[in-house]
């Protein structure tokens, strides 16, 4: 009897007191997204994708959201869910996407288990936090909220939550091909390309639409000779020879390049920026070609006017005693959107010279691609949801340098904008891909109603 009375009494009380009902609200979010963070969706162990697709069906059923397809292949899965159209205008599906799979975490390497979920300082920690679980969680929870509100969408809402975005992406490459039955949208809204960064006092930066993404391509840069014994040195030594061809790459600078995502980004940057890098910035859109103001650029931001490769990974020789017959390293390349694969492994061949090999490495690459075309109705729409949070916050088109699933989409017609409503802290890092990975909190709550905002101008 008494347990009753006090559950009674306690549901009044929220019922009664909006900041109770926030608070509860809060944990109900963050508790979810613990709940999808320690569950270790890493290459190779289906199991764990199994246990996040039972959850997130769940969810979504939860929210009567029931036409629920899980795809297994690759020895992982993808999760696509369709809620219909209430009241159909005729137009396209919308498709949201996200992926489930995170990059590797070894314990002896975090201070805490990198798959243990950490409320600490404002922030939500563990692998898998900002790359991409949060967006992920985020998407989940705002279609749930927007069910419970009696949204009724004029046209499908689609979900594609693949889990081989870190590594072969063939579920987003099976997705634009073989199921495209099932996703096809008139676009997409990519949760790993998009979002915010917000100064400390509160004071939104900006707020960024990914329109166009680099192309990923890994190389193997090798060379061989017959080897020998270790006292009587030949000047064909492979570790050398491979030492001189990295030394090469090391010094070298592809041409500056430009298009419409990276103008508009530097554009912005030179109206906000009235100092020293402002100038600067301004001197590169004027004459985009000119190659010492592209050099300086890239100081203070890697990646953002050209193709860039660099090396990851070494080996070489067999024994300590022994000439090396064989050594051989990967060089990474993210290539501006327009320059073809083909093309930068011809150019890292000339750096190497004729003593090294340079192959690329099959099924390494993303699907070369040109620039979404920009879409008002999408900026718009983008612009008035964040402005819900952050009144005035621009909000510009940019190119990622990273990979994401939006390019095999792109590759096969389906135009993708990278959206997010989740921000980050301008100068705090978030560590995705490296140690104590986290998102900040306020940010991860925040982008629920900018999400719903989105939707609501877009489906209703």
């Amino acid at each position: 009897m008494m347990k009753r009375y006090i559950l009674a009494l306690l549901g009044t009380t929220l019922a009664c007191s909006p900041v109770l009902a926030q608070d509860a609200k809060r944990l109900a979010e963050r508790d979810l997204f613990a709940k999808i963070v320690e569950i270790p969706t890493v290459e190779g162990r289906t199991a764990e994708f199994k246990k996040l697709t039972t959850l997130l069906t769940g969810e979504f059923r939860k929210a009567g959201i029931t036409n629920v397809v899980v795809q297994d292949h690759d020895r992982t899965q993808t999760l696509i869910a369709r809620w219909p159209a209430a009241k159909p205008s005729g137009k396209k599906p919308i498709l949201l996407m996200a992926h489930m799979d995170v990059v590797e975490a070894k314990d002896s390497d975090w201070k805490y288990p990198p798959f243990k979920f950490r409320d600490e300082n404002g922030w939500y920690l563990g692998r898998g936090a900002n790359d991409n679980k949060a967006g992920l969680t985020g998407i989940l929870i705002a279609l749930q909220y927007l069910k419970t509100e009696g949204f009724q969408p004029t046209r499908d809402l689609i979900v594609l939550f693949t889990g081989d975005e870190e590594t072969t992406g063939n579920g987003a490459r099976r997705a634009a091909t073989e199921w495209r039955n099932l996703i096809d949208a008139e676009y997409g809204l990519n949760s790993d390309a998009g979002g915010g960064s917000v100064f400390k006092d509160g004071r939104p930066e900006l707020f960024a639409m990914q329109i166009a993404e680099k192309t990923y391509a890994d190389f193997k840069l090798t060379a061989t000779n017959r080897g020998g014994h270790s006292s009587a040195p030949r000047p064909d030594n492979a570790i050398y020879a491979l030492s001189n061809a990295l030394t090469a790459l090391e010094a070298h600078r592809f041409p500056p390049m430009i298009n419409d995502a990276t103008r508009a980004g530097f554009a912005l940057l030179a109206e906000k920026d009235g100092g020293q890098y402002g100038e600067l910035i301004k001197r590169f859109l004027a004459d985009p070609t000119d190659r010492e103001t592209a050099d300086l650029v890239e100081t203070n931001d890697p990646g953002s006017t050209r193709t860039r490769c660099v090396a990851t990974m070494l080996s070489g020789g067999h024994a300590p005693n022994a000439l090396p017959q064989k050594a051989e390293a990967n060089v990474n390349c993210r290539i501006f959107p327009g320059v073809k694969v083909e093309e930068v492994r011809q150019q890292l061949q000339v750096l190497a010279g004729p003593d090294v090999t340079v192959t690329a490495v099959e099924g390494s690459q993303t699907p070369e691609t040109e620039p979404t075309p920009i879409r008002q109705d999408v900026l718009d729409a983008y612009k008035a949801a964040v402005a819900t949070r952050f009144k005035g916050a621009p909000v510009v088109p940019y190119q990622s340098a990273g990979a994401t699933d939006g390019a095999f989409l792109r590759a096969n017609g389906l135009p993708v904008y990278g959206f997010g409503g989740l921000w980050g802290i301008v100068g705090e890092r978030e560590g995705a891909h490296g140690l104590d990975e986290r998102v900040n909190a306020d940010g991860f709550h925040g982008q629920i109603p900018i999400w719903m905002d989105m939707l609501k101008r877009l489906a209703g």
